[in-house]
């Protein structure tokens, strides 16, 4: 699906015309989803920097120091994913991109499925099931296709 070409100094990606479509579709609704970074279905991509109930207060300046930053992020590198889901190549900013951007979205639907560790994994019984299923085997490949590029 995705692989390191030493020769041309890129990513290579085959993907089925089907699943990019997938992967845009999916990536515009978590786009659509950061509208709204406090929601409990984004928790654990924004998760509190203080855990302390004590330091509530230090947990407010936190988020308003970072929150509008960190939202960004997610959203240019999910644009990024956007812009480059019908490439037959991709670069190494791209590629990192896309590795976080899947992780991100990857772990929103875990949590509106209540996806834990201890689950054990079966096949799907859903669609939000086989999305979760599907961007683990994607971030999969892009962290091994890293992992051989290093």
């Amino acid at each position: 699906m995705l692989r390191w070409d030493e020769k041309g100094g890129v990513y290579r990606v085959r993907l089925d015309d089907g699943f990019r479509v997938i992967l845009r579709e999916l990536m515009e609704q978590f786009l659509g989803l950061l509208e709204d970074p406090g929601a409990p279905l984004l928790y654990r991509l924004f998760p509190p920097a203080y855990s302390d109930p004590a330091d509530v207060g230090r947990q407010d300046e936190y988020r308003r120091l970072m929150m509008e930053d960190l939202v960004e992020r997610r959203r240019a590198e999910g644009q990024m994913v956007l812009e480059s889901a019908d490439a037959q190549t991709l670069t190494e900013e791209q590629v990192m991109a896309w590795s976080r951007s899947i992780n991100s979205l990857r772990l929103a639907i875990g949590t509106y499925l209540g996806v834990s560790e201890d689950d054990d994994v079966g096949p799907p019984q859903s669609a939000e099931e086989s999305a979760y299923h599907w961007l683990s085997w994607l971030l999969e490949e892009t962290v091994d296709a890293m992992s051989r590029h290093t």
